[in-house]
């Protein structure tokens, strides 16, 4: 079940009171349409008006713990009034003076990179759609070439935060291939959304079991599509390390690379794979949710020294994150969040491509038509168990030597605790836990028994 099967809580009413969100005509207009679940929250709150939100959403919760009484409590007396009536004897306006001083961006101005891919869909329209703006930052989201870029430009401080394959913070606080520098994920930018596309002339090699000598393109060694696609070759009893080429390439080249059969296939972002069909030189195998439904692929991610060192901007950037994850999360946003995202400076895409992507209805390349609501879903809680799976294919692979502490790692780099702490405050619902079980192409998971799950494989590097 998504987080956001209730993302508008009605208890988010006591914000909007006088109708801030600029969308209807009175605040009784507003209350009704709040308390139906229909109102959307909009980039035009004034900083004031945000905090008294949250400071009034979050009486409310203490007063009503229970989601029935508060929905019955907001019901029966209505948004304004039930505002009113706390502030006889909560002292909201203070509350909210305070809230908001401790709150203020220690940087106001600050540059986010990301990878042309509609994975990083929340991050690049919380910039056109105002979602930065409404919690007081001036964002510069930054087109970047490839991820090996955007590690470095990260860890030099040229952006603040960015658009990261969701096992790359892992990667760069164990250090993998570098020295090891702390970095955490405040949110899951995407699940789902990715895909194994082939070139048109291999439309009659569907077995993977003929796919011997072929070559593949992953966008980088700590990507999710690159255990996605060695998981699915191994299981079809392919060695992923001998029996094809696996190459690192960064996604905006893979169609080219794809046309001028530099490659046969790749594991990728799905814009790129609906591009690869669009241009007529691939087609889609698979998505990837067929091999793991739910499973996360890019992140938002940023320094523990920048998170320390401006702890304000880091979580106004959560929120902001957050926020337009959970609006992203809804069908009937995704046809204009498609053309927010098309221009040149974010996915230079053709909007119908995005639009297949995003509303999962889409060719396949080989003359069908399909249609899957759950094609790419956004859905920001961090799981820890994610990052638990992530570190068991980093060592099955052997990019990891030697024993690894498996809950430590994950806990220190996915911010689940705070996260929900976030989406609490924001009137959503984190899950209970952090972790949970799942199953990859019928297998399940257990993250309390990681050691177990990797020794149960039979094609693996560590032994």
């Amino acid at each position: 079940m998504s987080t956001f099967d209730d993302p508008f809580d009605s208890d988010r009413a006591l914000s909007r009171a006088g109708c801030i969100c600029g969308q209807h005509r009175s605040a009784a207009e507003h209350e009704h349409a709040t308390l139906a679940l229909r109102c959307e929250p909009v980039p035009t709150e004034s900083e004031e008006k945000r905090y008294q939100g949250v400071v009034a959403s979050a009486v409310v919760r203490a007063m009503f713990p229970r989601d029935a009484a508060r929905r019955a409590f907001l019901r029966s007396v209505g948004a304004s009034t039930a505002l009113a009536a706390i502030s006889q004897f909560f002292p909201i306006k203070a509350a909210t003076e305070a809230f908001a001083d401790a709150g203020v961006p220690e940087k106001k101005d600050l540059k986010v990179g990301f990878i042309p891919i509609t994975c990083a869909t929340p991050i690049i329209m919380a910039s056109p759609l105002g979602f930065y703006a409404k919690q007081g930052l001036n964002v510069e989201v930054v087109k970047t070439a490839g991820w090996a870029v955007i590690r470095d430009k990260t860890i030099n401080k040229e952006y603040d935060a960015a658009h990261m394959l969701a096992p790359m913070p892992i990667a760069i606080s164990l250090g993998l291939g570098a020295q090891p520098i702390p970095f955490a994920v405040p949110a899951i930018e995407n699940i789902n959304g990715q895909g194994i596309t082939l070139a048109m002339k291999h439309k009659d090699k569907r077995d993977p079991k003929d796919w011997k000598g072929m070559k593949f393109a992953i966008p980088f060694d700590y990507s999710m599509h690159n255990y996605l696609l060695r998981y699915y070759l191994a299981e079809h009893g392919l060695d992923p390390d001998t029996d094809v080429q696996l190459r690192s390439v960064p996604p905006p080249e893979m169609v080219a690379n794809l046309r001028a059969d530099n490659i046969d296939g790749f594991l990728a972002p799905d814009n790129i794979c609906q591009r690869a069909i669009y241009d007529g030189v691939g087609f889609l195998h698979i998505l990837s949710k067929e091999i793991w439904d739910g499973h996360p692929c890019c992140s938002f991610a940023a320094s523990k020294e920048f998170i320390t060192g401006s702890p304000n901007s880091f979580a106004a950037l959560t929120r902001a994150i957050v926020d337009a994850t959970a609006y992203a999360s809804k069908a009937e946003n995704r046809k204009q969040i498609a053309e927010a995202i098309a221009p040149a400076n974010y996915l230079n895409a053709p909007v119908t491509v995005l639009e297949q992507v995003l509303t999962g209805t889409y060719a396949d390349g080989l003359g069908g038509i399909k249609t899957d609501a759950k094609r790419v879903d956004f859905d920001p809680f961090p799981w820890q168990s994610f990052a638990v799976w992530m570190l068991t294919q980093m060592k099955r692979w052997g990019q990891i030597k030697g024993d690894v502490d498996y809950k430590q790692v994950a806990e220190q780099v996915y911010l689940a605790t705070d996260t929900g702490k976030v989406m609490t405050e924001m009137g959503l619902t984190p899950p209970s836990s952090s972790y949970k079980s799942f199953a990859v192409m019928g297998k399940t998971f257990d993250p309390t028994k990681p050691d177990d799950y990797l020794a149960s494989f039979k094609i693996r590097k560590v032994t």
